[in-house]
């Protein structure tokens, strides 16, 4: 089995893109980041979903993202409910997934490993930039020119994005499909005290129709 990096934060899309690599016949290197988020319990849920798909290895990486703020979700800034936003949303982290696939191709390059698995959505999605398609072919051409491996010819970065054209009801019939247990995930942006979703937040809403939409209910508990 070759091995992949898959970026998991514990959510919906990132497990099963796990679940989709190793269908793909990857050994997956799941890794994971505690970045300042103010959802932290996501991590929980990542470890409980590493463990439950057969990761070879999760790692968690620590960085301070809160360092610079800029986001609902690293800052005191309130998490937006029950509202559709015009543009970029509040809970954007900047530079975010750049971030995220740059410490994802370090360790590739250390495992001499060819592919990366990020489960980005361009479709049912908050409309945050480095989600889209565009970034993902930036990104890719860019690893294939910064790395050693690349440069000396012995390898081809590939960012895999399985769930990029995938609606959120198309990813639920998948995660179905691969046999994820979608207990073990959690996707809100703002939990209450006892890690319940808040079922208000963007997150919780477009996951919350992704079910519907699949005429299926979603097993977590919400506030």
């Amino acid at each position: 089995m070759k091995p992949a990096i898959c970026l998991l934060s514990g959510g919906l899309d990132s497990a099963t893109t796990l679940a989709y690599a190793r269908r793909e016949g990857f050994a997956s290197y799941a890794l994971s980041f505690d970045y300042g988020q103010r959802h932290r319990i996501e991590l929980e849920a990542a470890r409980r979903v590493a463990d439950a798909l057969g990761a070879a290895q999760h790692r968690t990486l620590r960085i301070d993202l809160r360092a610079f703020g800029g986001s609902a979700l690293t800052a005191d800034l309130e998490v937006p409910k029950d509202t559709t936003t015009e543009g970029i949303p509040i809970t954007y982290v900047p530079a975010r997934n750049t971030v995220f696939l740059s410490f994802a191709l370090a360790w590739a390059e250390v495992l001499s490993a060819s592919d990366i698995f990020i489960g980005v959505n361009a479709i049912d999605y908050s409309g945050y930039p480095d989600c889209r398609p565009e970034f993902i072919e930036a990104f890719e051409r860019m690893a294939n020119l910064a790395t050693k491996a690349g440069v000396e010819g012995r390898t081809n970065i590939r960012i895999h994005t399985p769930l990029i054209r995938l609606t959120k009801r198309e990813i639920i019939e998948l995660a179905r499909d691969l046999d994820v247990d979608l207990r073990l995930t959690h996707s809100c942006y703002d939990p209450d005290s006892a890690g319940r979703p808040c079922g208000r937040c963007d997150s919780c809403r477009l996951r919350l129709k992704g079910f519907a939409d699949a005429g299926l209910k979603d097993p977590l508990e919400y506030a």
